[in-house]
């Protein structure tokens, strides 16, 4: 006696056609007719009463139906039990910094065992990658409704302005959005980060002056490195949790005056029923969700 009979079995039981059963197993009709007679022959008993109008179960049949679907639950149980555990594929950007190792060691509790692959993309990108299945999931901000995509609110996450560590601006403990009109504004390109970008120019139009544009190419350290090296005085932002794990000691770090600024994070996924790995993973984000940051109603 074989699986692959017993399954046959059960899916003409469930559908009392041969012809249907073919098609949910994606074979033949013939292949279906075969193995159940060769189930029969091995048991010594007809399984179903066949007619040219109908299928119906023997008693023989009755009987043997509840343990053949208790026989294949069994196998499948087996083949779980020693079958690794389904990965999870995160797309996620580097200014997430310490709330990233966070919610990593808060699944890795939930889930021990499940491994996680990180992938990067600017926003747009990382969209792209979560409805064509590239992603399971992907950390966004400000992120608009987009078709196929549920958006789950997390937390806000606080922006700091980044100066050369020898500007007198440096020496307070906080900085005004104002006190920064007369320096270029160094910041990616639109393109890469319009929830970003919006947000601070925004903020500056708010504060009463058009910031002066500072260079838009290169990567978040090239930026750094060129305030830090004070050739050129210039400002940028970089998320408060990021700049907790960043190493530069030739920048300062410091928080915009109240009110502030702050993006809220938030974790895209496909539309529809989520998989268990995706449930406890939301559930480790919320969990991990820094006490100070909750997002805000208007955020979500």
């Amino acid at each position: 006696m074989e699986l692959r009979q017993l399954s046959y079995f059960v899916t003409v039981a469930d559908e009392l056609h041969f012809g249907r059963a073919a098609e949910r197993l994606h074979i033949v009709q013939s292949a279906v007719s075969q193995q159940i007679r060769r189930l029969e022959r091995e048991l010594g008993a007809e399984l179903f009463d066949r007619s040219p109008r109908h299928v119906r179960l023997t008693g023989a049949g009755e009987r043997l139906l509840p343990e053949a679907r208790a026989v294949l639950a069994a196998a499948e149980r087996a083949r779980a039990a020693v079958a690794p555990p389904a990965g999870l594929r995160l797309a996620t950007s580097t200014g997430l910094g310490e709330h990233l190792e966070r919610v990593l060691a808060e699944f890795a509790v939930r889930a021990p065992g499940v491994p996680v692959e990180l992938v990067s993309g600017r926003a747009g990108e990382r969209i792209e990658q979560v409805v064509d299945g590239r992603a399971d999931a992907a950390f966004v901000r400000s992120m608009e409704p987009v078709p196929g995509v549920r958006i789950e609110p997390l937390w806000d996450d606080p922006l700091v302005a980044v100066l050369p560590a020898g500007h007198p601006l440096a020496a307070g403990p906080d900085v005004a959005l104002g006190d920064l009109a007369g320096l270029p504004l160094a910041i990616t390109a639109r393109r890469n980060n319009p929830a970003l970008v919006d947000l601070v120019v925004g903020a500056c139009h708010d504060a009463g002056f058009e910031p002066v544009p500072g260079p838009v190419e290169g990567s978040l350290q090239d930026r750094l490195a060129t305030i830090g090296a004070g050739v050129a005085r210039q400002w940028t932002v970089v998320y408060a949790a990021h700049a907790r794990v960043l190493r530069s000691p030739r920048v300062a770090f410091l928080p915009f005056r109240a009110p502030g600024l702050a993006l809220p994070t938030q974790l895209a996924l496909r539309s529809g029923e989520l998989a268990p790995v995706l449930d406890i993973f939301l559930a480790a984000c919320r969990s991990a969700a820094p006490a100070s940051a909750p997002v805000s109603p208007a955020a979500s």
